[in-house]
């Protein structure tokens, strides 16, 4: 429990950083068997885009939704929703977890379909 609360502690860190910035928050959340990703407003209070390893056309192609090229995937889908949803400035949110493995995988992702972090 204690690895729980220390990376929510990071995480709280950095979110009040990215509040003063007031830009679009890109938020990842990790799971052992999936990948989400959401584009936040500035204030926090509205999703403006969201892709995951549960939805069909992320999914489509992968063994599992629980590896790098799964994060990959989702990278592109987030960064098409967001370019599409007019927002291509935003802070990366990585919710506390290392940059490594996955996440990195997912923000190198979304910085080659266009998003700027």
């Amino acid at each position: 429990m204690l690895k729980k609360i220390a990376r929510l502690r990071r995480a709280k860190s950095t979110r009040a950083h990215i509040r003063q910035l007031g830009v679009p928050r890109l938020s990842v959340l990790r799971t052992g068997q999936h990948l989400y990703a959401q584009l936040f407003s500035s204030d926090g209070s509205t999703v403006l885009a969201a892709a995951s390893t549960t939805q069909a056309e992320v999914r489509e192609g992968l063994k599992n939704g629980k590896n790098a090229d799964a994060a990959v995937k989702v990278g592109r889908a987030i960064a098409e929703k967001a370019l599409a949803a007019g927002f291509e400035k935003i802070a990366f949110d990585r919710s506390g977890y290392r940059y490594h493995g996955r996440i990195k995988a997912l923000a190198d992702a979304a910085r080659e379909g266009g998003l700027k972090f």
